[in-house]
């Protein structure tokens, strides 16, 4: 079977009054399954905030970034992921083996997962001094419906926010995705009302997906004078390094340091975006102690 790259469209409709992403997530979220080694529901919620993450970092410019935290009361905790205006995504769940009964519709208990009480925190690092925060709090756990309320509170700008995940038997991320429109001053409540049964009456993401869409091809069906402006590919991107372990060791100070070597002889170090585990040995450890005393 073909692997096809995720992508991400954006577009305009309705003179300029609507403003339109879609998002193939599919690669990004089988990655972090496989990382994080997330059961389904988990990784049907990890997706889900993935999928915004991308297509609201693609809303950023140039050196911008923004990351969403879910924290609800359910048994994931919290659900983490950040992106860039680059299509960089990176993302985690604090307790990746969860997987419950699916719901009365059948579909993977996403809200069961996350909660239906508590908030999601979106917060921007747009380049000033103090980064742009807002919160609002968890009306559904779906996910979906959370954001759409995020966008109309928080952003003050009404918008329809569908977001698909679909496990495999294997647990295997099988395609992942979702829209985002946006509706902009000047609509009638006519253009409104069409705009909101186009999107009642639009399959789920995963099926249109399942069958082989294309992004663009999500939006024309959902506006059908949609103009696709450009695109940008999606990936997962860590910026975790060696080096920058290294520093968070110095930062421990030379005490503890010292307690690792005399009692552990070694320290692992696992970045909690991607899952990579940094190992440094005695030896390691008294070279980056002496950097500390220094």
């Amino acid at each position: 079977m073909e692997i096809k790259k995720d992508r991400l469209i954006r577009g305009t409709a309705m003179n300029g009054r609507v403003r339109a992403f879609a998002v193939r997530t599919t690669g990004l979220v089988e990655e972090l399954r496989r990382r994080h080694d997330t059961y389904p529901t988990a990784t049907a919620a990890l997706g889900r905030t993935l999928t915004a993450a991308a297509m609201m970092g693609a809303m950023l410019k140039g050196q911008e970034k923004l990351s969403i935290r879910v924290k609800g009361n359910g048994p994931l905790g919290q659900v983490v992921a950040e992106s860039n205006a680059l299509g960089e995504v990176r993302g985690y769940v604090h307790h990746p083996h969860v997987h419950l009964p699916s719901n009365s519709a059948g579909k993977l208990d996403v809200a069961g997962a996350v909660g239906t009480e508590g908030f999601i925190d979106v917060i921007k690092d747009l380049g000033m001094k103090e980064p742009y925060r807002g919160s609002i709090p968890i009306v559904s756990g779906e996910l979906g419906e959370d954001f759409t309320y995020y966008f109309a509170v928080s952003e003050q700008t009404p918008a329809a926010v569908g977001l698909g995940v679909l496990v495999d038997t294997d647990n295997s991320v099988l395609v992942a995705g979702g829209f985002i429109v946006q509706l902009l001053p000047g609509l009638s409540d006519a253009e409104i009302t069409e705009i909101e049964k186009a999107v009642g009456a639009m399959p789920s993401v995963t099926s249109l997906l399942d069958q082989g869409l294309e992004p663009e091809e999500m939006l024309h069906l959902l506006l059908p004078d949609v103009i696709v402006m450009d695109e940008l590919e999606i990936r997962f991107a860590c910026q975790c390094s060696r080096e920058r372990v290294e520093q968070t060791l110095v930062s421990l100070g030379q005490h503890e340091l010292e307690r690792l070597i005399e009692e552990d002889d070694k320290a692992e170090v696992v970045c909690h975006y991607c899952n990579e585990a940094y190992v440094f040995d005695k030896e390691e450890l008294q070279v980056i102690l002496d950097q500390a005393k220094s």
